[in-house]
């Protein structure tokens, strides 16, 4: 069973004094707790990574990249290596985040071949999936997350999954229990045709309206191995208390 990753996805959100602030924050309740039942992973937008890289340097919180390009380098304005990342302290990525899918074109074939450069850099891609809200109304949820998976990763180890409804992004609407199940259910049995054995300890994470109030009972959902949480892990509080609802579940 793999332990389970609570990862703070703060998006374009946050300067400097603020993402100190918030590190600091969640480290100073790291020190007053005997041992917390996760691994807890801050991925800030990538101005932020140098000042916590060396606020985090030594610390139980892992840093990660929002998202990454599929080259090593070269004439790619704007974009940042999975080398740079690793550089720059990261132990993980960000790839195929609905919001890079919708809002930049990404097509799966594309996060693919970003999170094998990210394996390649020594990272972890944390690959996103996720249906619409019109896909899920007309019954292809199922179908549409496997296509994604299929197309989006490798037998390559090590990689983390994680599905988020497009529809409950920020909305504050989440899936009932019994889909969420379903869908990581039907994540877990896919990983095993893909990868084999090793698809068991893989991390499964779910993402949407992740909050304080609905943590422990998602967290508790078979093949939920954690969450990717938006909103909810720019307050240190309510971070910590989705982090601390690992033990309720």
């Amino acid at each position: 069973m793999a332990r389970k990753l609570i990862a703070g996805n703060w998006k374009m959100n946050g300067l400097r004094d603020f993402g100190k602030d918030l590190a600091n924050d969640l480290l100073a309740r790291l020190e007053k707790q005997a041992e917390l039942a996760c691994d807890i992973l801050i991925c800030p937008p990538a101005p932020l990574l140098g000042p916590l890289s060396r606020l985090l340097a030594g610390k139980v919180i892992g840093l990660g990249g929002q998202d990454c390009h599929w080259e090593t380098s070269g004439a790619h304005t704007g974009d940042i290596s999975a080398a740079m990342l690793k550089d720059s302290g990261c132990s993980h990525v960000i790839v195929g985040h609905s919001e890079r899918r919708a809002d930049h074109g990404e097509s799966s074939a594309v996060v693919k071949s970003k999170a094998l450069a990210a394996q390649a850099a020594g990272l972890v891609p944390i690959v996103c999936v996720g249906e619409t809200l019109a896909e899920r109304d007309a019954g292809q949820a199922l179908m549409v997350i496997e296509r994604q998976i299929r197309e989006s990763i490798s037998e390559h180890l090590p990689v983390v999954l994680a599905y988020e409804p497009v529809w409950a992004i920020g909305t504050g609407k989440t899936p009932t229990v019994e889909d969420i199940a379903e869908v990581h259910a039907m994540i877990r049995a896919l990983l095993g045709e893909l990868i084999g054995p090793g698809a068991a300890e893989i991390q499964i994470l779910y993402g949407g309206s992740v909050k304080p109030g609905n943590a422990a009972e998602i967290l508790a959902i078979a093949d939920v191995d954690g969450a990717l949480v938006g909103g909810a892990s720019l307050k240190a509080e309510d971070f910590w208390l989705i982090a601390t609802a690992v033990r309720q579940a």
